[in-house]
C-alpha cells in the first residue's frame, strides 16, 4: 500500500479544521519530505516520528517517503500531527494489517510523540472533540486530554498512551479506554465570596443585581477601601447558572491557551482581572500565532478592570468594538482568527490619583483618561461612598446573601427570555422599540434628562435597556417613572463627575 491516509485536526483560533495526513512511499534515495505548509514544530516531527517508530519496534524503511498535510494552504503548527503521521507511515509501508488499514477512515488522531513512542498531550482537545463529533468519526487522543474531551456531549473515541497501543487497537488485538460524556458537577456559584460579606453599600448591591439581571456593564467610582473590588468579585455568585453550551464555549477559549483548561472549572463563569499594565495584545488578543486575550477568556463571564484610568488609553479604546460586536477578529498576514468576546465589563476607579479629591485639576485630568465613547458603552456609572466605621464594626452579615439575590436575578432573566428571547443588554434598536415602551410622560422625562446631561443617542438607548432591566428585576411589566428615574440616576456622573473642576 504505497499511499495511506488518516484524518487529524489543526488548531485555528478556537476552531479545529480538518487536516488529511497522506503518506506516500516510493523507490529512490532515502528521504523524508514533509509538505503542506508546516511550521517549525511540524517540520521537526520528522525526527520525532522516526525515533518513535523505531523505538516502538517497527521499521522505518530506507526509501523515499513523502508526507502531505492537506489542505496545503492551511498553516500547520505544533506537534499535534505526530501520531497521525506515524500511523500513516506504518500503513503506507505495509506494517499495518488489512483490518487496521480499513479502520483508518473512521478515526481521527491527535497527539505529540515522544522519542520512545509514548503520546503526549496537545492543546485544543476540546475544540477537536467537538469537530470530530460533528464529523461523525471517532477521536483518538492522548490520555491527558480525556477529561477535556469528555465535556462534549455525544463524543466518541478512545485515549492512547503509546503508539503500539493504537496499532494494536486498529488491528483489533487490544482495547483502549473509551471516551464518554462526563460533565463535572457541584459548581458553587458563590465560591469567590458572598454578597452579604460586603459591609454597607445597599445602592451598589442593588445596582450589581440589576447589572447581573440584564447583562449590563458597570463602572464603580469611589475612594480606596469602599468595597469596589469586593462587589465586582461577587458578581459571579449572583449570575444565573451557565448553560452547557455557554460552558463549552468558555472552555474552548481557555483550552487553546498555553495554560490549558481546568475541567474542574467547567460551568463556572470566568472572572478575569488583568493588571493595568496589560498590553493591547494581552487584553484583546493577537501575537504572531493569533491567540485569545483577556476579553475572550472572559467569554460568558466577567472582565474586571481595576484602576481603570491607569490602563493605557489606547488599550482601553481597543475595547470599544468588541463591546458592541461580542467578538474580536485577529488578522495577520498569513491567517485570521476570530475569538468570541461576550463578556460583562465591571470597571473600578478612584476619583483622583490621591483617592478622594474630586474638584482639583489633577483629578479632572485623571478622569479625562477615560474617553466619552468608552463611557457611553458602560450602562451604570455608580458612586461608591466610603463605608461608615459603625458598619465596619458589625460582625453579622449585612443584607441579603448571594443565593437570595441570585433567585431574583434568575426570575428577571426568565422574564426577559420569555418576552424577547435575549437579555436586555443584547437588544438591538428594533428590540428596544418593540420591548421597551414608554408612556408620554416618561418619554418627556427621558428627553429632558438627555438634554440636561448632554448624553448621546447610544447612552439614551442604554438607559432604556437599563430601565427595562430595573422593571424586570422588580417583577413589573411597565416601565414607570420610578424605574426610568433610577436608570437615569445611574448616568448622573456623566455630567458633574467627569467635568467638575
Amino acid at each position: 500500500m504505497p499511499i495511506a491516509k488518516i484524518h487529524s485536526r489543526a488548531l485555528l483560533g478556537i476552531s479545529a479544521p480538518l487536516v488529511t495526513v497522506e503518506a506516500h512511499v516510493s523507490a529512490g534515495l532515502p528521504a523524508f519530505t514533509l509538505v503542506g505548509l508546516p511550521e517549525t514544530a511540524v517540520r521537526e516531527s520528522r525526527d520525532r516520528v522516526r525515533a518513535a517508530i523505531l523505538s516502538s519496534g517497527f521499521e522505518f524503511p530506507p526509501r523515499r517517503l513523502t508526507v502531505n498535510l492537506a489542505p496545503a494552504d492551511l498553516p500547520k503548527e505544533g506537534a499535534r500531527f505526530d501520531l497521525a503521521i506515524a500511523v500513516a507511515i506504518l500503513a503506507a509501508t505495509g506494517q499495518l494489517s488489512p483490518t487496521a488499514r480499513d479502520r483508518l477512515g473512521r478515526i481521527e488522531c491527535l497527539g505529540e510523540l515522544s522519542l520512545d513512542g509514548s503520546v503526549r498531550a496537545i492543546r485544543g482537545a476540546l475544540s477537536a472533540a467537538r469537530a470530530v463529533r460533528d464529523a461523525g468519526r471517532d477521536l483518538v487522543l492522548p490520555a491527558e486530554g480525556r477529561r477535556e474531551a469528555q465535556l462534549i456531549p455525544g463524543v466518541r473515541g478512545h485515549t492512547v498512551a503509546h503508539l503500539t497501543e493504537l496499532v494494536g487497537f486498529l488491528a483489533g488485538e487490544r482495547e483502549l479506554e473509551a471516551l464518554r460524556h462526563e460533565p463535572p458537577s457541584g459548581i458553587d456559584p458563590a465560591a469567590d465570596g458572598d454578597l452579604a460579606d460586603v459591609r454597607g453599600q445597599p445602592r451598589a448591591k442593588r445596582a450589581l443585581a440589576i447589572a447581573a439581571a440584564g447583562g449590563h456593564n458597570l463602572l464603580l467610582v469611589g475612594p480606596p477601601g469602599a468595597g469596589k473590588s469586593m462587589l465586582a468579585r461577587r458578581l459571579a455568585g449572583i449570575l444565573p447558572p451557565m448553560t452547557e453550551e455557554e460552558a463549552l464555549a468558555a472552555a474552548e477559549v481557555a483550552a487553546v491557551t498555553p495554560g490549558g483548561f481546568d475541567p474542574d472549572r467547567f460551568g463556572r463563569r470566568p472572572f478575569r482581572a488583568p493588571h493595568h499594565s496589560a498590553s493591547a495584545v494581552a487584553l484583546i488578543g493577537g501575537g504572531s500565532q493569533p491567540g485569545p486575550g483577556e476579553i475572550s477568556l472572559a467569554h460568558h463571564g466577567t472582565l474586571f478592570l481595576d484602576e481603570l484610568p491607569e490602563f493605557d488609553r489606547r488599550v482601553l479604546e481597543a475595547l470599544r468594538e468588541p463591546m458592541e460586536s461580542r467578538e474580536v477578529m485577529i488578522s495577520r498576514a498569513a491567517r485570521q482568527a476570530t475569538f468570541p468576546a461576550d463578556f460583562q465589563l465591571i470597571a473600578a476607579m478612584n476619583p483622583s490619583p490621591q483617592g478622594t479629591e474630586i474638584h482639583s485639576r489633577a483629578a479632572q485630568r485623571y478622569r479625562a483618561k477615560i474617553s466619552g465613547p468608552l463611557l457611553d458603552r458602560i450602562d451604570i456609572h455608580l458612586e461608591v461612598p466610603r463605608v461608615p466605621a459603625t458598619d465596619l464594626d458589625r460582625t453579622d452579615r449585612d443584607g441579603e446573601d448571594s443565593a437570595t439575590v441570585r433567585s431574583r436575578v434568575i426570575a428577571a432573566r426568565e422574564r426577559m427570555l420569555h418576552r424577547q428571547g435575549r437579555i436586555n443588554a443584547r437588544l438591538d434598536a428594533r428590540g428596544v422599540a418593540d420591548h421597551v415602551p414608554l408612556a408620554a410622560a416618561e418619554r418627556t422625562m427621558l428627553n429632558r434628562a438627555i438634554e440636561k446631561l448632554g448624553l448621546s443617542g447610544r447612552a439614551r438607548e442604554r438607559i432604556l435597556k437599563l430601565a427595562r432591566s430595573i422593571a424586570d428585576y422588580d417583577q413589573r411589566d411597565e416601565i414607570d417613572a420610578t424605574a426610568l428615574g433610577e436608570a437615569i440616576g445611574y448616568r448622573n456622573l456623566d455630567r458633574w463627575f467627569w467635568t467638575s473642576g
